[in-house]
């Protein structure tokens, strides 16, 4: 897993989109961030942990080539525009409905 900043984890987000264009899917998790590098244990004396900044942990994965990125409170605006922007150039490769399951229900209730 690579950890790279904003700007660099959009540009290889679009080098990922374009590599999967024509087969293939990327997949991208987003889930709150707090700074710990290890896992809190379970039993015994659960330390208080306290995170100084709300953050949020982007995961982007093709296959094998994994990358991701922590963004900040203060950064979350910039981000979400750019990352909006590029979803919105790179979704226009989905697959559309078969229009054939409206016509077997139109035939079922006639």
């Amino acid at each position: 897993m690579v950890l790279l900043e904003n700007d660099a984890f959009l540009t290889e987000l679009t080098r990922l989109f374009q590599k999967c264009r024509t087969s293939g899917s990327v997949v991208i998790t987003l889930k709150k961030y707090d700074g710990r590098t290890k896992p809190v244990p379970r039993k015994g004396h659960p330390e208080t942990f306290e995170p100084v900044d709300n953050k949020c942990l982007i995961r982007a994965s093709e296959g094998k080539k994994k990358i991701s990125t922590v963004v900040s409170t203060k950064e979350v605006i910039k981000f979400q525009m750019a990352y909006s922007n590029l979803l919105r150039a790179h979704m226009d490769g989905l697959k559309k409905k078969d229009k054939k399951s409206k016509s077997k229900k139109t035939k079922a209730t006639q």
